[in-house]
């Protein structure tokens, strides 16, 4: 027997607009320092993260600041509800994903988590590649606030923060090794933190894949609810743009 689909209730009343397009709100914003930027479009410092934002998907001009931006023939990364790249764009891939905001998170310092710094990122990388939380690179560590469990000198698992609209941050990159799961580690470290997030006066956000239900469900159990649903895409500019 196929199982009922899960049906997906949105509430766009959660949060606030500036959620609606988070990435062009980070790179237009906080996190300017690893942005590069043409016009209307933006991307992260290559070793920092793959995304790319547009300030508007549907202007045809932010498309064409993004091919400059970007080069021809390159592949990035790009979120959002409303993306429809131009003829001659090709999408390689495209996944379905949930943005959740907090309601109710409890928000705990933990002691025993530890801070994660640049020499600890050949671990975070490994622990990444076996676990595939999401993009992370060799410069993610620097957007802060990343926290994590070691068991006999072991890096176990982690959590940290990645988008940055103003007034918001967003919990990224948990993830547990797979021998220490069912422990309440992920909950754990996204308590902690939550904590620096509100010390630092933010409010907090997190997406995930649709298909990752076991994540959804433990953030909605610790007090997250779905604000939007949105997609993730790999898009390729094309080699040769009309026109050029």
């Amino acid at each position: 027997m196929t199982a009922e689909p899960l049906v997906w209730k949105p509430n766009p009343t959660l949060g606030d607009p500036i959620l609606d397009n988070p990435t062009w709100a980070s790179l237009s914003g906080p996190h300017e320092r690893f942005a590069h930027r043409q016009g209307l479009a933006a991307r992260y410092l290559s070793e920092v993260s793959p995304f790319v934002a547009l300030s508007d998907a549907s202007d045809p001009q932010a498309w064409q600041d993004a091919a400059l931006l970007i080069g021809p023939g390159e592949e990035f990364s790009i979120s959002g509800d409303d993306v429809v790249p131009p003829p001659g764009w090709k999408t390689s891939w495209a996944g379905e994903g949930v943005q959740l905001v907090d309601v109710s998170l409890t928000k705990v310092v933990d002691p025993e988590a530890i801070s994660l710094t640049a020499a600890d990122v050949p671990e975070m990388l490994d622990l990444v590649e076996r676990t595939k939380p999401g993009p992370f690179r060799p410069r993610t560590v620097e957007l802060g606030g990343y926290l994590g469990y070691r068991f006999q000198g072991k890096l176990i698992a982690m959590a940290g923060r990645r988008l940055h609209p103003i007034g918001w941050t967003e919990i990224s990159a948990v993830c547990t090794d797979p021998d220490f799961r069912g422990r309440g580690l992920a909950a754990k470290l996204v308590s902690a933190v939550g904590a620096g997030i509100e010390a630092d006066g933010d409010r907090v956000f997190l997406h995930a894949s649709v298909t990752n239900l076991n994540a959804i469900a433990l953030y909605e159990s610790i007090g997250f609810k779905l604000r939007q649903l949105t997609r993730f895409y790999s898009i390729t500019v094309p080699a040769r743009l009309s026109g050029g």
